[in-house]
């Protein structure tokens, strides 16, 4: 399936994608672990456990350090403590990645329709893009409790051309994950991953998205 093209949409993955959030869940992630009496993990590492929400980014980190599971009890702890960490330092070295603002803008210049569609809360979302100065490049934002089921389900998907009155042939899917895919996928719209995001080690390539990029600006 061919995705070049100018598209009536642009549904966008967040972290990955447009923001290079790693550092600060990292950080977020080390204050609960020094927190429970676990050694920091490496950000090199959260980088290769990003994707799957704060919960498993713990579980994995407990897992390399431990080779066993927490307790639930410990790990509701922990992501409670990796939540409050988190919502108050959201943005403190997280970066939109080259190439995405100065891409975004084009696109609404040419009339296009920019949505967010994550898997990160809602709240959360909305607070690092308004802390990044990019909540009014977007004419809506989808979170991962917004919709009846997150990615990789279409939920997410149908819901944001639901409400910017497009169909799947309108729009382009960017994401950097196998969930991106797989939402885009199953609501059947065209998808593109961009190579240098959060795809738990897997080969961009792989992932079976129509095309890979390696710059935002490959959209234009």
């Amino acid at each position: 399936m061919s995705w070049q093209g100018q598209y009536a949409g642009y549904l966008f993955d967040l972290d990955g994608t447009l923001v290079d959030t790693a550092p600060d869940l990292n950080r977020a992630q080390n204050a609960a672990l020094r927190a429970h009496g676990y050694a920091s993990a490496d950000e090199a590492q959260t980088r290769l456990w990003v994707g799957h929400g704060a919960r498993v980014l713990l579980q994995k980190a407990i897992a390399a350090q431990t080779k066993r599971a927490p307790q639930a009890s410990e790990l509701d702890a922990m992501h409670q403590h990796f939540l409050a960490h988190y919502a108050d330092n959201i943005a403190q070295a997280s970066t939109p990645y080259p190439e995405v603002v100065t891409t975004l803008e084009i696109l609404a210049t040419r009339g296009a329709q920019l949505a967010v569609v994550t898997n990160k809360p809602e709240g959360l979302s909305r607070s690092l893009l308004q802390a990044l100065e990019l909540s009014d490049r977007f004419h809506l934002l989808v979170g991962g409790d917004s919709a009846a089921q997150p990615k990789p389900a279409a939920d997410p998907a149908v819901m944001a051309c639901e409400q910017l009155g497009l169909s799947a042939q309108e729009v382009l899917f960017v994401g950097d994950s196998g969930a991106d895919v797989g939402c885009a996928r199953a609501f059947g719209c065209a998808v593109v991953c961009v190579s240098y995001g959060y795809n738990q080690g897997i080969d961009p390539g792989a992932l079976g998205a129509d095309g890979v990029i390696d710059s935002f600006a490959a959209l234009l």
